[in-house]
């Protein structure tokens, strides 16, 4: 069983490692996109809850509910920011700040829930911030608005947004992933109904359409049903040592399909990210071990 899910895992993150490829393809805006995706999961997600049996002896509490209701709308902005600066900057630049996710975690647990943040942990964020700022490079922008269109601040909502459903996640223990899942859906499709402009769906072509219905059935239900039939089989050790498979594929893709040719500033820059990520997610005990950060690694 573990193997199987260790399979599945993988499966769902290397293949969320293709979306933003999938999403510069699509044609369609981020709003546009995210709207139809919330429809595809809900509609996938809600049989597989339904053919499960899990909605018979589903547990419903208020209280989680409300957590799970506010927990969609941080995910759901997640997703819109993510699209929006795949939009306006590389794959790879975006998913590198996007991944900051794991540090904001750190900063808001230490704000909110009063977590101790060792001189480590410090040193871990700023590495991460200053790479991510680099990443960007500073060639050209003359002003904020010029770093806005760029994409970095888009990307940086997204990882703050991540890191939110991160946090609202752990609070989540009674109702069903399938449950948990199709309420942030379906949220979703109530948030960004009145923004919908249905026009930017004329003139799509086929392949548009392909690449439309495969952020919206595999990325998003096939990706979510693997992610949550794995998540609880597993231990967190290996969930966030898995979870990286989701950038290193998307930056391969990046390079090898869509041609882009990060900088050796870059490559360094991105690096620095990635190492201070590595430490938050598994952090060093006084003894000399290691343990690893618990929480919901929403793809």
């Amino acid at each position: 069983m573990k193997l199987a899910a260790m399979f599945k895992m993988i499966l769902a993150m290397s293949i969320f490692g293709s979306i933003g490829f999938f999403t510069v393809k699509t044609g369609v805006p981020a709003i546009e996109l995210v709207f139809v995706r919330c429809i595809f999961a809900t509609i996938f997600l809600s049989l597989c809850w339904l053919l499960t049996g899990h909605h018979k002896v589903e547990v419903w509490n208020k209280r989680e509910l409300l957590v799970t209701l506010i927990c969609g709308i941080f995910l759901v902005l997640n997703w819109v920011f993510l699209f929006k600066a795949f939009e306006q900057m590389s794959i790879t630049i975006s998913i590198s700040i996007y991944h900051l996710a794991p540090i904001f975690v750190l900063i808001l647990g230490s704000l909110v829930l009063k977590e101790r943040m060792n001189i480590m942990s410090l040193i871990a964020i700023v590495v991460c911030f200053l790479g991510s700022i680099l990443v960007v490079g500073t060639n050209g922008y003359s002003s904020l608005t010029d770093l806005v269109n760029s994409g970095f601040i888009w990307a940086l909502l997204a990882a703050i947004c991540y890191a939110m459903t991160m946090l609202l996640g752990k609070g989540i223990n009674q109702l069903s992933a399938y449950a948990m899942t199709f309420v942030q859906t379906f949220i979703g499709i109530i948030i960004l109904f009145p923004f919908i402009d249905l026009s930017k769906f004329d003139n799509l072509t086929f392949f548009n359409w392909l690449f439309i219905l495969g952020t919206g059935f595999i990325h998003t239900g096939l990706v979510y049903y693997l992610f949550f039939d794995s998540l609880r089989k597993l231990p967190t050790s290996v969930i966030s040592a898995l979870v990286f498979l989701d950038p290193a594929v998307a930056i391969l893709l990046d390079i090898i399909i869509v041609g882009f040719r990060p900088s050796l500033m870059q490559i360094i820059d991105i690096l620095l990210i990635f190492s201070g990520m590595v430490y938050t997610l598994v952090k060093p005990k006084k003894n000399g071990k290691y343990e690893t950060i618990e929480g919901n690694l929403n793809p």
